[in-house]
């Protein structure tokens, strides 16, 4: 039930954010509940694909925050840059939290743990789309330390249900690949009729 409130409250915040000092709270809490670095770029995906973050507002808090230390800018050793938490976000996360509406922080928090889901099923799980004379194949693979634990192939009639058959895949993989299991697992030959009759 509770997962289910914060949903239906996430889904109110559909108004875009216009006030850099709220984003700048918004944007503490939401590395503040990550609680690890974050890419520059992934950041800006979930903020932004939210709807609520308005691109150059979002652009003018994260400016603040890096120029006041709230935030710093690390590059990793694949020499992608990534956001760190400073001591002093930290504090802004926890002690103005309520300054920014719950509805919103709800909602960039969801987004970001779907983010994450999502990169993590991508990389577990490769998907492409073969097209055939007549349709599409959408080839499966989850690969689980280099091995391929299944490789599947599904038919679709056209492009648009291939790729919704594997939006679906991606949605939950471990599901998915643990019902293909279950059902080759419990499969079982069909009983036959001995009877003289």
């Amino acid at each position: 039930m509770h997962d289910e409130n914060i949903m239906k409250m996430a889904e109110r915040a559909d108004v875009e954010i216009k006030d850099v000092p709220t984003l700048n709270i918004l944007l503490c809490y939401l590395l503040y509940k990550i609680d690890r670095p974050v890419e520059t770029e992934q950041l800006y995906d979930i903020a932004i694909g939210t709807e609520v973050v308005n691109y150059f507002y979002y652009q003018d808090s994260i400016d603040y925050l890096i120029k006041n230390g709230l935030i710093s800018v690390e590059t990793e050793d694949d020499g992608k840059e990534c956001y760190i938490l400073e001591e002093k976000g930290r504090e802004c996360a926890r002690q103005l939290k309520s300054y920014a509406p719950k509805s919103y922080r709800d909602k960039l928090v969801l987004a970001a743990l779907r983010y994450f889901a999502r990169v993590k099923a991508e990389q577990d799980l490769k998907i492409e789309y073969i097209p055939l004379e007549k349709g599409y194949y959408t080839h499966i693979r989850c690969i689980d330390t280099g091995d391929d634990l299944m490789d599947l192939k599904l038919y679709a009639p056209d492009l648009a249900q291939a790729k919704m058959l594997g939006e679906k895949v991606l949605l939950n993989p471990a599901g998915f690949y643990g019902k293909v299991i279950e059902l080759a697992l419990s499969n079982e030959e069909p009983p036959y009729d001995l009877s003289d009759n």
